[in-house]
């Protein structure tokens, strides 16, 4: 193969017409992606195109997917180290071509070692301005929201990065459908009051205020991910939450217990199955709570609570919780959304919703959103 020997490199910062998507620091020397969906997009006019990435892990590779013109062309992951991958080569050079960069695989709270960055391009021609989308959404969820389980046979059951997909998601579904930009802040196993397993630090709003702010471990300070969020530059029309998932499944696992402190923490059931009412009322008011907390960063955006794809246990203190905000606040713009469940013929990797199951909600979804963007 010869060289190409027109290609170009040039730094993200020395880009004019480039396009980033999802929250970041704003940095753009080398630009860190944290969450599921980010993404960076060009529209490129030439015939090859380079990214020079920079990756770590210490047990959880992160993985991207490209996108040209609206269409997955490529999903592959990414080892350590620091190197150069090819987007395309040998197409045609006076065409235009949309190109988005996008991380597959959700922030992993669980490995303070996994960064995934963005260093330069190589490229044989020129960049053009990428067009602002009408609509904004952002979505906040668990593992459901990180696409977990739409990769994957069925019998598939190992807990790694490959069967996580930020493209065959209802969040890329449901923005595609209404051609709108979106972001996704995500955790699988999170909740709105605990995670699945009862641990009370796992829950989305203590973090919702922080760039990245549920990873751990002295190189993401470094890199940005504790600072706080912009919202002043980018606001959504939309916030759509789809936590309770796992908030319900605490109730079936056994107590948590601080290993430093000795603390335990429980969801309890009566001896009838049933909620205990104490418990059920403090995820009633951390629904309330986070309700409050989006709107106080959101001041215009319409709050949907979705929630649904795997049951609904937690559907009527969802209702419980949402209503009792409406009344104390008397905010207008909130509603919830029940989304469609997962069945046998739709299931994914993991016991978890598939493909199928995605495509089904996003159509829902956007459905129900598209009323409401109307009104924007």
């Amino acid at each position: 193969m010869q060289p190409n020997k027109n290609l170009k490199q040039q730094g993200l910062s020395d880009i004019e017409h480039l396009k980033v998507h999802g929250r970041t620091t704003g940095s753009l020397s080398p630009l860190t992606l944290f969450w599921t969906g980010s993404a960076v997009e060009f529209n490129a006019r030439g015939s090859e195109l380079w990214i020079e990435f920079e990756v770590d892990y210490e047990v959880y590779e992160p993985w991207i997917g490209i996108v040209i013109n609206g269409a997955a062309v490529s999903r592959q992951m990414l080892v350590a180290g620091r190197y150069w991958v090819c987007v395309f080569r040998g197409m045609n050079p006076d065409a235009v071509k949309n190109v988005r960069i996008v991380k597959e695989l959700q922030a992993m709270s669980g490995d303070p070692g996994c960064t995934l960055q963005i260093h330069a391009v190589k490229f044989d021609g020129e960049f053009l301005p990428v067009e602002d989308k009408p609509y904004k959404l952002e979505f906040i969820g668990d593992s459901i929201t990180s696409g977990e389980g739409t990769v994957g046979a069925k019998a598939e059951e190992d807990w790694i990065p490959m069967w996580f997909s930020a493209l065959d998601n209802y969040t890329a579904m449901t923005a595609d459908a209404l051609n709108a930009e979106y972001r996704v802040i995500s955790q699988s196993g999170w909740g709105v009051l605990t995670g699945w397993d009862n641990n009370p630090n796992c829950n989305l709003p203590d973090h919702y205020e922080q760039v990245c702010g549920l990873l751990a471990g002295p190189k993401n300070e470094a890199l940005g991910a504790f600072q706080a969020n912009d919202f002043d530059a980018w606001q959504p029309d939309a916030v759509i939450i789809n936590l309770g998932t796992n908030d319900g499944g605490a109730f079936q696992s056994p107590e948590w217990r601080d290993a430093v402190t000795g603390e335990t923490r429980k969801q309890r059931l009566l001896e009838d199955g049933t909620y205990h009412e104490e418990d059920l009322k403090s995820f009633e008011q951390a629904v309330s709570g986070f309700l409050a907390k989006l709107r106080t960063y959101n001041k215009q955006a319409h709050l949907v609570w979705a929630y649904g794809m795997l049951g609904i246990p937690m559907l009527p203190a969802i209702y419980r919780g949402v209503d009792a905000y409406v009344r104390e606040t008397g905010d207008k713009r909130v509603s919830v959304f029940q989304l469609p469940n997962m069945t046998e013929e739709t299931v994914g990797s993991r016991s978890h919703p598939g493909v199928e199951a995605h495509h089904k909600a996003a159509k829902e979804l956007s459905g129900y959103l598209q009323e409401i963007l109307r009104q924007v």
